[in-house]
């Protein structure tokens, strides 16, 4: 069905009545907060484990303590609030289980730099002391991202709010570590991690980021021994690390180094005699061919040197400064690299590079753009660093997580994500749970005076286990490191249900329901998640996975703060409501696409908002009130049968979109309806009855208009709770706070629906394409043509008839009849159904002008269009440019050849 915009709207005739109690203005600030409070206080979020209804369950990914506000939380926790709050209405006990994450790097670096502005340190005031003031910054400030959830309209079950570090949680990670310790499938073991010398902890890869760098690519040349004169040259960016190098590799069918075989080259600074390996991962098409091998500070070169049993000696310490104490004692006294103790690694690069110029062992230098990982937080460069670190053995556990993927216990959606999943978990590594901080559940392990180590969930129960080996009492150390924030966020589907107790509500809701997320966490948090839940619980922690994008601006490029174009989500609400900026993400929300976001998107459906709000203002003008003795299925009227049925299509198409979360599908099926169906044509259609005699059709007419109204605000509710809840109370269908606990609208019965939506739909189209055609002849408002049809059937005439008062104000029409004779010269026409609907514009509008006009302005289109397809064939422009500006080059060509293909059409509906 074409729709078009209303050319009169409903607050043309809001002087019909007496004044409204809806307030004129749409202000969504004099509602939010107070409706939001009413909601929460009167328990309205709250699940019911006693309820018989069948439980929904969501479980919030936990926001960090530290955080606030940004407009991926906004899209995350939208989507989510109306999975929710669709269940709750369609009847599910639905529990949306809040909470957040104690975060700990980012929460220790928060509150270091308030004890760094004192003028304190947490060295210096101790681990506990510390551990106090952590937990005194989080009672006061740690519940910003909370609050700022509520301004949202998150319904969330807040007296369920948990957090990652309260008792219960705690209790259930010592339980998750010590049972997976005794199975065998935590253990401690020395490997490589990603090292952050500015926190001097080990990190995850998720909280590592990759920067360009520019910088150079040292050629360095290593002494053959035993061959004078012969060198064997190695490429690397990090020059400093050659004091840790224990091997060259060079491939083994690399013909250049085939001599070399079983040799030793000589370490220059050190002297240190090192093999020449043979190894696949030396490429010959790469550098010089040959690699220098530095096992401790080389994710590459630590398998290298375990495939070939080489030593892997540190070389710098926490801090990212030189360390000798593997090597000093193969070093002469008078030698230059002890002098490089205790200096910082990049100070010390630029003193090895001058000593080896010095030696001529610096064969060349080269510009060289590098990929180096930097901190997240710290911001950086991460050191490759071989520590003794606690594991998980993830390969095992993944294996059952996988199967449940496998055969459909859990879902992906969209599904392609799937093999996201399955790449990473089959090829999963140790994962290193162990981190250097102080804020965190530190690690149950106690050690003996031997270094044997007892974990046990209590220190006194570690005394035990101490005391039964020793057999006498011994002082135990507690191990000092704490687990990685994402071990406990792991445990989340059902630690905060009370596990490892066998709670009601464990029972009740785990397994949940859906998961919404992105999909920059599928390995951090979604494959841990699953890893824990089928280990501990015997089943997947959640049904269905739903991965969305990324939000974006306008031009697709990712936000952040040093582009400028980051958008605060709360600042849109300030300036156009929560239900602007929710409607907004629903509609934008497709599947597996990012959303391109800017705030003239935002603005539109601000106006949205408003038109619904008028619409409620236009019908209580009118005498539109709430009517619990409405029969729809007694409607005689084709206009109430065309509104009633539409409402039913659109609550099925609503309810199938939300069924395979297609958010943006519910966004526009509830935006046709409301828009396209009720605001810009029943209610137009329906002025002259409101303003006509009283009687049966009068009456008719706003019963429909009231059920039509209260099934909009229940279809709508889920997007946009609040305009909707307002306008539930205000109109009179329920008491405040009454909309959240009505039912999901469901179809009711409509007489005769096929023959109203045939008659009604091609009075819409007729209107819409006459509109259209006026448009696009530059036809004046104001003058008024007749509409002559040829080969119309009698139904047509007959229809046009009955609704000829509404196709004369509507379509700017004199009269509506067949042709007699022969077409007349100078018309635009336009095929409606069967017929061709023409428009005498000879005396109005200079036709011949108007074709000239559009043919130009569709030569314009085609020019622009074959610009940009010239562009888009250039497979130089697709390969180098980003991948935003390819797609904003294709959306370009789409919309020039449309109007291209608009104008010509237009061109052709001239004659004479």
């Amino acid at each position: 069905m074409s729709e078009a915009p209303s050319e009169t709207s409903p607050e043309a005739t809001l002087d019909a009545g007496p004044e409204p109690s809806i307030d004129k203005a749409f202000s969504p600030a004099s509602f939010e907060t107070r409706l939001y409070e009413g909601w929460e206080s009167s328990g309205a979020f709250s699940a019911d484990p006693t309820s018989p209804a069948k439980p929904f369950t969501i479980m919030i990914p936990p926001p960090n303590v530290t955080g606030s506000l940004h407009i991926g939380h906004a899209l995350d926790n939208t989507l989510q609030d109306i999975l929710v709050r669709w269940r709750r209405m369609q009847g599910r006990d639905a529990l949306w289980q809040p909470g957040t994450d104690h975060a700990g790097i980012a929460t220790q670096m928060v509150v270091e730099r308030a004890l760094a502005a004192e003028g304190l340190d947490r060295r210096a005031i101790g681990r506990e002391a510390f551990l106090d003031k952590v937990w005194e910054w989080k009672g006061q400030s740690g519940g910003t991202i909370t609050q700022q959830l509520r301004r949202l309209g998150a319904s969330l079950d807040w007296p369920r709010e948990r957090f990652t570090m309260d008792a219960g949680l705690s209790e259930a990670v010592r339980e998750v570590f010590v049972t997976l310790y005794r199975q065998g499938l935590i253990y401690r073991d020395r490997r490589l991690v990603n090292w952050d010398p500015k926190f001097q902890t080990a990190v995850s890869d998720l909280e590592v980021e990759s920067r360009e760098t520019k910088g150079s690519l040292w050629y360095l040349r290593y002494p053959v021994e035993g061959m004078e004169g012969r060198f064997i040259t190695v490429a690397t960016t990090r020059p400093e690390t050659m004091l840790g190098d224990t091997a060259v590799a060079v491939h083994p069918d690399d013909a250049r180094f085939a001599d070399l075989a079983g040799r030793r080259a000589i370490l220059p600074l050190t002297g240190r005699r090192i093999p020449i390996v043979m190894d696949a991962y030396s490429d010959p098409e790469k550098g010089t061919g040959a690699v220098k091998i530095t096992p401790a500070h080389d994710f590459n070169d630590f398998e290298v040197g375990r495939r070939h049993s080489l030593p892997m000696p540190t070389v710098l310490d926490a801090e990212g400064r030189i360390w000798l104490g593997e090597i000093e004692a193969d070093l002469p006294e008078d030698s230059f690299v002890r002098g490089l103790a205790g200096i910082d690694r990049f100070a010390a690069r630029q003193k090895i590079i001058a000593e080896l110029e010095r030696l001529d062992l610096l064969d060349k230098i080269e510009p060289h753009v590098n990929q180096v990982p930097h901190g997240d937080r710290s911001g950086v460069p991460i050191e490759p660093r071989l520590t003794i670190q606690w594991y998980c053995d993830a390969a095992t556990l993944a294996k059952p997580a996988i199967e449940a993927v496998e055969s459909g216990r859990t879902k992906f959606v969209p599904q392609q994500w799937e093999n996201t999943f399955f790449a990473w978990m089959r090829d999963i590594q140790p994962w290193c749970v162990s981190r250097q901080l102080w804020w965190g559940h530190q690690i149950p392990a106690w050690y003996g005076p031997d270094g044997r180590v007892f974990v046990e969930h209590t220190q006194a129960a570690a005394e035990a286990a101490a005391r039964a080996h020793y057999k006498a009492d011994v002082v135990l150390t507690r191990d000092e490191d704490v687990l990685d924030t994402w071990f406990s966020s792991a445990l989340w589907p059902f630690s905060t249900l009370g596990w490892p107790e066998k709670t009601a509500d464990v029972s009740r809701y785990y397994p949940t329901d859906v998961l919404v997320t992105g999909f920059d966490i599928i390995f951090f948090w979604v494959a841990r998640m699953m890893m824990m839940g089928c280990h501990f619980m015997g089943d997947v922690p959640f049904r269905t996975v739903y991965i969305h994008g990324l939000v974006r601006d306008e031009k697709g490029q990712k936000m952040s703060k040093s582009k400028g174009n980051v958008m605060d989500p709360l600042e849109l609400v300030d300036a156009y409501g929560a239900d602007a900026l929710r409607v907004t993400i629903a509609a934008m929300a497709g599947p597996g696409r990012d959303m391109k976001l800017g705030r003239k998107r935002v603005e539109d459906h601000r106006a949205f908002c408003t038109k619904i709000w008028n619409a409620a203002r236009f019908c209580e003008m009118n005498g539109v009130v709430p009517d619990p003795d409405f029969e729809p299925g007694g409607v005689t009227t084709p206009l109430a049968r065309w509104l009633l049925d539409a409402g039913n299509r659109a609550v099925a198409d609503a309810t199938a979109a939300l069924e395979i979360f297609r958010f943006d599908e519910y966004a526009r099926v509830a935006e046709r309806f409301v828009r396209g169906t009720y605001c810009d044509w029943f209610l137009e259609f329906a002025k002259p009855v409101f303003m006509g005699p009283d009687g049966a059709q009068k009456d008719e007419i706003r019963g429909a208009a009231q059920h039509g109204f209260a099934t909009i605000l229940k279809l709508l509710h889920p997007m946009m709770p609040f305009m909707t809840e307002e306008l539930w109370a205000r109109f009179g269908y329920g008491p405040e706070g009454s909309l959240i606990r009505t039912a999901w609208p469901t179809a009711v019965p409509v007489p005769q629906a096929e023959a109203a939506r045939a008659e009604l739909d091609w009075v819409v189209l007729l209107i819409s394409e006459v509109r259209a055609l006026r448009a696009e002849m530059n036809v004046p408002p104001s003058i008024k043509v007749p509409l002559l049809l040829q080969d119309a059937a009698p139904e047509t005439l007959d229809r046009g008839a009955r609704w000829i008062e509404a196709i004369g104000r509507m379509a700017r029409a004199t009269e509506f009849r067949a042709l007699d004779g022969e077409a007349p010269k100078g018309v635009a026409q336009v095929t409606v159904a069967e017929a061709t609907v023409m428009l005498p514009l000879a005396d109005v509008i200079d036709l011949g002008a108007e074709r000239a006009r559009l043919g130009r302005e569709q030569q314009k289109a085609e020019a622009e269009a074959q610009k940009v397809r010239q562009k888009l064939d250039n497979a130089d422009f697709v390969a180098r440019a980003k991948p935003e500006v390819v797609e904003e080059n294709r959306e370009r060509l789409a919309g020039y050849e449309a109007e291209a293909a608009r104008l010509a059409a237009a061109v052709a509906r001239i004659t004479g």
